[in-house]
Formats: structure tokens, sequence, C-alpha cells
């Protein structure tokens, strides 16, 4: 069953292995504050990740939290750049980026999960002729 994970699975675990190995090159002093919120971050969105692969009866429940969690490691992120953590913009760039993919395929399994459960808006009629109001003779009557 493990050999079955979703590539969103993939790509979480690599993430959070890349954020290991960049907040190691931390200077001390955010090594055990940002860097520990991102590791712990990375893990959470990991987890669920693993989570609602794996709980298929609260699915969507579990895709909404991972991408909030998502999210949040995002924001963790840019903060960690603004107090420059990051031993270079390079590094925080392919960081980044991994976080921005993760966002799209959290963000495309949540919507494919509301339109499994009915949740998305009503789907759009196509453009067609306009509906006939009365009928030929009650427009001549009504002209006379």
């Amino acid at each position: 069953m493990a050999y079955d994970l979703p590539p969103i699975a993939k790509a979480a675990a690599r993430l959070l292995v890349e954020i290991e190995q960049a907040v190691q090159r931390f200077a001390r002093r955010h090594r055990h504050a940002t860097g520990a919120d991102l590791r712990a971050q990375a893990m959470h969105v990991a987890r669920l990740v693993n989570r609602a692969w794996r709980d298929r009866s609260r699915q969507l429940h579990w895709v909404t939290e991972l991408a909030w969690a998502v999210d949040e490691l995002r924001l963790t992120m840019q903060l960690a750049k603004e107090v420059k953590a990051f031993r270079s913009f390079g590094q925080f760039e392919a960081l980044i980026r991994q976080v921005e993919d993760l966002g799209r395929q959290a963000g495309g399994w949540k919507r494919q999960q509301e339109h499994l459960k009915g949740q998305s808006p009503a789907p759009r009629l196509a453009p067609g002729r306009a509906q006939t109001l009365s009928t030929c003779a009650a427009s001549t009557g009504a002209n006379r």
C-alpha cells in the first residue's frame, strides 16, 4: 500500500527532507526557532497528506486541512526569508517553488473532492435558444 502513494505524498516527503537539510545550514539563532517551526510545519503537511490518502471517508476534511497547512508553511517560509534565515535567496527560491507546487496539488485535490461530494457550484447551462414566452397567435392579437 505504501507504493500506491499519490504524487503529492512524494512531493511532501521530498519537501520535508529538503527543509530539514536547509534548516541544518541556518545560522544558530534561526535554527532553533524559525527552523523548528519550518520542520514542524513540513512534518504536519506530510502527515496530513498521508491522512487524507488513507482516511477516504473524511478525505475532503483532511484535504481542506492540508490546503491550510500548506498556506501556513508558505507564510513561515516567507517570514524566514525576511529574517534572512536562508543561506541564499536561491535556497529559499528552490524551496518556495516546491511549496507552491504542493499548494497547487492540494488545491486541485480539494476541488476534485468538492466536485465528488457535490459541493461545487451548479454547472452552467450552455447558452441556447431564448425561451418563447407566448405563441404567434397571442402576439398578433396583441398588435391589433
